[in-house]
């Protein structure tokens, strides 16, 4: 490798040695990953067992929603203390706790005898497992070496990707051949052979006794509960023709502000470091993440829905139907770490990302009740494709830019965003989806006269009341259907939009730094 005049090696050049070596570090990444993937999964596998929980357990249509909404709402206001937890009592002993922790939260909401034992161990299980996702992302890079990062990144967006994919297929086959207690229980033995390697295996950064931000993590906290609540109860109360809904937007505007002026003001105080802010690589990326979280869980939110209640799909066949947006995202995620690796602008792959997102929901607004499988399958798996090659590239350019002592909180902040994303969309989708639903019904109900057919005398609802009720009753049920496809048409054009928006932002990162590895340190 050329040297500079002075003999002396570039800056840019690192030795190709991991940050946390480990004895074997495939055996730790499999630890790892299992953990994360399995509290992945809980966010959408217990969705489509909540009809059975709400009869087991004797509750209401309004307060079996909270079974979803508690694990949410606990696992996002978890996820803003990891770093300082991290520093303070250690990487590795928060892995464990809460790994620990989630595992025996899974075995208590099995055993759950009313909806407000679910509802507790359910948010006991989202804050136990809120720190697993940041504390893996991080734990994938500091036992690799910087050669493999890429590559570690794509396993464990894979996990990421195919948890909230995976989850319904798993809920809805433990839930008709087991029972529903199941979709906790099959955590516990999975989640026991993960804590027995991290136990064993997992290497840990050293401590750093740093003091705790309580007004600002405080404001952080009633910010993102208040948000959370008023995204999750919004299409139950009305929106903002409900008292409960305002509450919850002026409790989000205040904690808001305060805590803003509470993190400018207020020197070394801050729950976050700085440097993370002022980094504006980081910052597009954790933009993007929401966007990303948007498009991601928010499709994935009308798709299943749409195929079972529109075009007549089971709970195992709409997984099914969805596969091949998991192996589109699989096949992707591999080729952009390839790419990373070979020193290809990030910044093109992120736009190609969203130029093929941008695609398939053009693809997606096209669609009728006529649309086949076929066209189903191949949409989702250029969707797949695209969302493949904005995740490798995204968390590669933010981490590219952060010291190893920052990965934890930035890792936190993303997944943060990410999570924030997700809630945002599903909301956002629904409300729009049951408003655009409405109005499209009252305009094609305007056009059904007489006139438009011969075949249908709807003079017979007063010469013969029950054929005439039964002819109109099956005109409303064939117009509730073509609404509701404009309405998810809708929808599905709405995010094609937001793709291509976002899109431009990947001008402002800056390309990573061409990294040489040292002689002697290149990968096997």
């Amino acid at each position: 490798m050329a040297k500079s005049p002075a003999g002396q090696i570039p800056a840019a050049a690192i030795a190709d040695v991991a940050a946390l070596p480990v004895r074997s570090a495939g055996l730790v990444v499999f630890g790892i990953m299992t953990a994360s993937l399995l509290q992945i999964l809980d966010t959408t596998i217990a969705n489509v067992a909540i009809p059975h929980m709400q009869s087991a357990l004797g509750a209401t249509p309004d307060e079996v929603s909270w079974v979803l909404t508690s694990y949410i709402l606990a696992t996002a206001v978890g996820i803003p203390l990891t770093g300082w937890l991290s520093d303070r009592i250690g990487s590795r002993r928060l892995f464990i706790l809460s790994t620990a922790g989630f595992v025996l939260a899974s075995m208590l909401c099995g055993m759950a005898q009313n909806i407000t034992q679910m509802v507790l161990f359910r948010a006991l299980q989202g804050l136990s497992g809120s720190f697993i996702s940041p504390l893996s992302q991080a734990a994938m890079l500091d036992i690799n070496r910087p050669s493999r990062q890429p590559q570690m990144m794509a396993i464990w967006g894979m996990g990421i990707m195919a948890g909230p994919i995976l989850g319904p297929i798993l809920g809805g086959w433990l839930t008709e051949n087991w029972n529903w207690r199941w979709v906790f229980y099959v955590n516990v033995p999975l989640g026991i052979v993960a804590l027995v390697i991290l136990i064993a295996e997992l290497p840990s950064r050293s401590i750093i006794k740093k003091r705790f931000d309580l007004f600002g993590y405080a404001m952080i906290a009633l910010a993102i509960t208040a948000l959370q609540l008023m995204l999750d109860r919004g299409n139950h109360v009305d929106w903002f023709e409900s008292l409960e809904v305002w509450v919850y937007a002026l409790v989000l505007i205040c904690a808001t502000w305060m805590g803003a002026v509470h993190f400018i003001t207020t020197p070394n105080a801050t729950l976050f470091n700085a440097a993370l802010f002022a980094n504006r690589t980081f910052l597009v990326a954790f933009f993007f993440m929401i966007a990303m979280g948007v498009v991601m869980f928010a499709s994935m939110a009308l798709m299943a829905p749409m195929l079972q209640h529109l075009f007549g799909y089971s709970v195992i066949g709409t997984g099914w139907a969805l596969m091949p947006r998991g192996l589109g995202t699989l096949i992707s995620m591999q080729l952009s770490a390839i790419l990373v690796r070979r020193g290809v602008d990030p910044r093109r792959i992120i736009v190609l990302g969203f130029v093929l997102m941008a695609v398939s929901f053009w693809q997606m607004s096209g669609w009728s009740l006529e649309v086949d499988q076929r066209q189903i399958f191949v949409t989702g798996f250029l969707q797949g494709l695209g969302l493949g090659l904005l995740f490798i590239p995204i968390n590669t350019t933010a981490f590219n830019t952060l010291p190893p002592e920052l990965r934890t909180e930035g890792s936190s902040l993303l997944n943060l965003s990410r999570s924030l994303g997700a809630s945002i969309g599903i909301a956002v989708t629904t409300a729009l989806l049951a408003r655009n639903l409405q109005t499209s019904h009252s305009d094609l109900a305007a056009h059904v006269t007489a006139s438009m057919t011969n075949l249908i005398d709807l003079s017979t609802t007063d010469r013969f009341q029950q054929i005439g009720t039964t002819v109109l009753t099956m005109v409303d049920a064939e117009v509730n259907r073509q609404a509701a496809m404009i309405a998810y048409i809708d929808n599905y054009y709405l995010m094609m939009w937001l793709s291509l928006i976002v899109m431009p932002l990947a001008l402002v990162m800056r390309r990573p730094a061409k990294v040489e590895l040292l002689k002697g340190d290149a990968p096997d």
